[in-house]
């Protein structure tokens, strides 16, 4: 008889206007890694977070039986107690302290008062050797990259005596490398008899590391697939999720572009805000004609989003110099809103952090970058903000009961659609996406590609950054590479492939080495 360690019997959990879990039901195999899939929205988060006691018992309906035991946790310490240890996407780490530090944060070793911190590193560096971290446990969280950040949360959960481990969306941030190497680590900890539970938007990650893979759609349980016995293809998992059959993963744009350029970067070189003798973006060039989506590929770290930022009205770094024309005519932006006037706008890749007020509702948030036009003489007129914030949501599909709601309650996917409307209605010409469609859904990704086709459609142009390989290839017309702050390749669409431009990067790694 299998040993089921966990079973969620009929969750049902509604916030005010949705329900968000309807009669949910879910049963994990002890030593089995168990993924969950869905579209945003689908209720995967909501159920982790009533399982791990954030949603405290009596504010769900339905049952726990955790290892035979029903359990009616009140608290996220309840369920820590017992070994159901949730690392959340958003990490959840202080910078200026060091990793032992944050292992141990609340949990620290020694008496009442009194932090014996030779055991504290000790036995932090004997964790960070599991993980396979090489860093001494004194090292500060600032000073290691967010790869290096989740196994810190890994050997965190390790240090609390990890029975269930649940991962919301682990590699999200992480480049392919550091995403297979986590996988790897969880594939060693099954070895050693540890559940695990995945939340991811990768399919083939989580074709690769899951034994089974429970799909969610609208709040309800679909069904459950077998790896040992089912079809777990991507597309069978997708159509799963969406309830239908999705063979295009990239929609068809007709070619719009005009020979005229919108944009020309000209020896743009940024350094870093705290280390000014380092060169983050090493005088990069660039063009973006009309109409044009051009992509910006590259690994983690190698200045994509500094030159983003940088070009932004120096969002981002110091010492900035290099030419910037738009419509043929130089520019200097000194701020971010020099960058706005002159119709330049970036979408971030960190939504809850920097783009968007979680605590505030979608119509505000729609209307904050562009404040003036839903104003009279200094006052916000609600009605015009109410209307706008309405028209972009009918238009973007974003999935919420009314604009009035706060931000913070959606799901990622529909954040995202928010973060968008809010810069399309500056109606910039220039729109520059950084990792548009990060921990999303595929159905989520699909609609956002489609906003990116009618955008260059009306005209626009947009610059996409993304980590993602094949979103560089399916969405771009043109796309230029790049490695350690520099731009070390441009491709045409016919010539650009996964390989071409791995290749690009690796060279420039190894005579840069």
């Amino acid at each position: 008889m299998e040993n089921i360690i966990l079973e969620m019997r009929n969750i049902t959990k509604t916030f005010p206007g949705v329900k968000a879990l309807d009669n949910v039901n879910l049963k994990v195999k002890e030593g089995e890694i168990h993924a969950l899939v869905g579209e945003n929205g689908a209720g995967k988060s909501t159920l982790m977070n009533v399982l791990s006691g954030i949603y405290p018992y009596g504010s769900y309906e339905g049952e726990i039986i955790y290892q035979g035991e029903l359990c009616k946790f009140s608290k996220i310490k309840d369920s820590e107690e017992k070994g159901i240890i949730i690392i959340h996407q958003e990490l959840a780490l202080v910078p200026y302290m060091s990793i032992a530090e944050n292992m141990f944060l609340g949990n620290e070793r020694g008496k009442p008062y009194a932090i014996n911190w030779n055991d504290t590193y000790g036995y932090a560096d004997e964790l960070l050797k599991i993980v396979g971290l090489k860093e001494s446990s004194r090292t500060l969280i600032k000073d290691i990259g967010i790869g290096k950040q989740q196994l810190v949360e890994i050997a965190k959960a390790l240090s609390k005596k990890a029975k269930l481990l649940i991962l919301d969306e682990p590699t999200s941030s992480l480049n392919e490398s550091e995403s297979k190497s986590l996988l790897d680590l969880l594939l060693s900890f099954k070895k050693e008899g540890m559940t695990s539970i995945i939340i991811s938007h990768k399919l083939n990650e989580i074709s690769y590391v899951a034994d089974r893979i429970t799909i969610l759609r609208d709040g309800s349980t679909i069904e459950t697939l077998d790896k040992s016995k089912d079809d777990i293809s991507e597309e069978r998992i997708i159509k799963g999720m969406v309830g239908r059959d999705m063979t295009v993963r990239f929609p068809k744009r007709d070619s719009l572009i005009s020979n005229e350029n919108v944009l020309e970067i000209n020896d743009f070189t940024v350094h870093h805000p705290m280390t000014p003798e380092r060169k983050v973006v090493d005088h990069v060039s660039l063009t973006l004609k009309k109409g044009e989506v051009v992509g910006i590929a590259g690994l983690m770290g190698a200045g994509r989003t500094e030159l983003a930022m940088g070009l932004f009205g120096k969002a981002y770094g110091r010492n900035i110099s290099g030419e910037v024309k738009i419509n043929g005519k130089e520019v200097t932006l000194r701020k971010v809103k020099d960058a706005i006037e002159n119709r330049l706008a970036y979408v971030t890749e960190d939504r809850k952090g920097n783009g968007l007020i979680l605590s505030k509702s979608i119509a505000m948030n729609t209307t904050l970058s562009s404040l003036k036009k839903v104003s009279y003489k200094g006052v916000l007129d609600r009605d015009k903000e109410y209307e706008v914030a309405s028209n972009y949501k009918e238009k973007l599909k974003t999935k919420c009961p009314t604009v009035w709601q706060n931000v913070g309650n959606l799901s990622g996917g529909n954040q995202q659609k928010v973060l968008l409307a809010k810069w399309m209605f500056a109606n910039p010409d220039i729109l520059i996406l950084d990792e548009p469609t990060r921990g999303i859904d595929v159905g989520a990704k699909y609609e956002i590609y489609c906003i990116i086709n009618e955008l260059v459609a009306e005209g626009k142009s947009v610059i996409l950054i993304s980590s993602e390989l094949p979103e560089i290839l399916g969405m771009s017309d043109r796309i230029y590479v790049m490695c350690d702050g520099k731009m070390v390749g441009e491709l045409g669409k016919e010539e650009a492939t996964s390989e071409t431009i791995m290749s690009l990067i690796l060279k420039a790694s190894n005579k840069g080495a």
